[in-house]
């Protein structure tokens, strides 16, 4: 597989980009499903929720806080992670500017 040249595309092509790579897994899909349900969670109740190993879940969690898509805090021995609603507007607009665009552009009528 070729290396990505990044520097060919925009910065809102590379993020959306980076960000459908994170939607792109099941174990993440459902990670932000069980925070926007639960508000917060507790690494642990992951694991028992999701029935992944808790590496696993930490590296997703690792992903998606590097995304900024999930925020953290540490409490005693925890880590307690929730959605980032900032991130997660902003990915919002990224993703519906993207939609609209083929929506304005392309009527199912006039495509190929």
């Amino acid at each position: 597989m070729g290396i990505t040249k990044t520097d060919l595309f925009t910065a809102e092509q590379n993020e959306l980009a980076q960000l459908a790579k994170a939607f792109a897994h099941p174990a993440r899909i459902a990670i932000l499903q069980y925070l926007v349900k639960s508000k917060s969670c507790i690494n642990g109740t992951l694991v028992q929720e999701l029935g992944l190993a808790q590496a696993t879940i930490s590296q997703h969690l690792r992903e998606l806080k590097d995304l900024g898509l999930i925020k953290g805090s540490i409490e005693g021995a925890s880590i307690s992670y929730c959605i980032n609603s900032q991130k997660w507007d902003q990915v919002q607009g990224l993703f519906n500017g993207l939609f609209d665009q083929v929506n304005n552009s392309c009527s199912s009528d006039s495509c190929c």
